[in-house]
């Protein structure tokens, strides 16, 4: 067990220190705004879809390391997913963070995140990207905040 834990910190220093599809993706179809001020973290979501799928999906912002490992993450999982899939692989996210209950083979890397229900100010951390997302994908036009 300790051998796992250890892996899942790595990845999630992995993500923070070299986060992936960072930066401003021009062209995007949609775009969303999150916020979290208990913690500071900052994002800039950017979408691009072909048909319903995510073509692909880019962020900017800044925040601590459980946020931005999980939006690292979050656009590795949901890119090249239909928008129904994204949706639906956010609730079994949400469900992880909220209350650790995880199928590691079923979540794959989001698994990493499985602890943080431990420490509910970090679950708004790692959840602002996902409901920075769904925002997006719903196409509803307001900053997400965490307060």
């Amino acid at each position: 067990m300790t051998e796992l834990r250890d892996l899942y910190q790595q990845l999630i220093l992995d993500h923070n220190q070299h986060p992936r599809n960072f930066g401003v993706l021009e062209g995007a179809d949609l775009t969303a705004r999150g916020n979290n001020p208990l913690c500071g973290d900052q994002l800039d979501l950017y979408v691009a879809l072909e048909d319903d799928s995510i073509k692909d999906i880019r962020f900017e912002g800044s925040g601590c390391a459980i946020f931005k490992s999980s939006t690292s993450i979050m656009t590795t999982v949901v890119k090249g997913k239909t928008r129904g899939e994204a949706l639906e692989i956010f609730e079994r996210f949400h469900r992880l963070a909220t209350t650790g209950e995880v199928d590691s083979a079923e979540m794959g890397k989001l698994a990493a995140l499985a602890s943080v229900y431990k420490y509910p100010a970090r679950v708004k951390c790692a959840l602002l990207a996902w409901r920075t997302l769904e925002t997006a994908l719903q196409e509803q036009g307001e900053i997400v905040s965490t307060e």
